[in-house]
């Protein structure tokens, strides 16, 4: 019998670290949508997080576990509505 993914599911942990506003360690990643050096856009488990910073790189991504962790400077940690609602970037930004 194969062995279930990792994941967590809806009922699984989701946890924000910020450390000084130049570390970020989130749990509960499903997906990285996109990401560039002054946002990063995650599905969660609790919803889409957008994280706006300056300098921001991911130093560390584990999907089978869930877990980011992100350097740089943080700015601010946004939840975005419904995330079940969702048709891809590019339709959220046109809604």
């Amino acid at each position: 019998m194969a062995q279930e993914e990792r994941r967590p599911g809806p009922e699984g942990p989701h946890h924000i670290i910020l450390e000084e506003r130049e570390g970020l360690t989130v749990s509960g990643v499903e997906e990285v949508e996109s990401f560039d050096e002054n946002t990063i856009v995650m599905d969660t488990v609790r919803g889409t997080l957008v994280v706006r910073g300056e300098g921001l790189h991911i130093e560390k991504l584990s999907l089978d576990g869930g877990d980011l962790k992100v350097e740089g400077t943080v700015d601010s940690l946004v939840y975005e509505d419904d995330r079940r609602e969702r048709g891809g970037l590019l339709a959220r930004l046109f809604r």
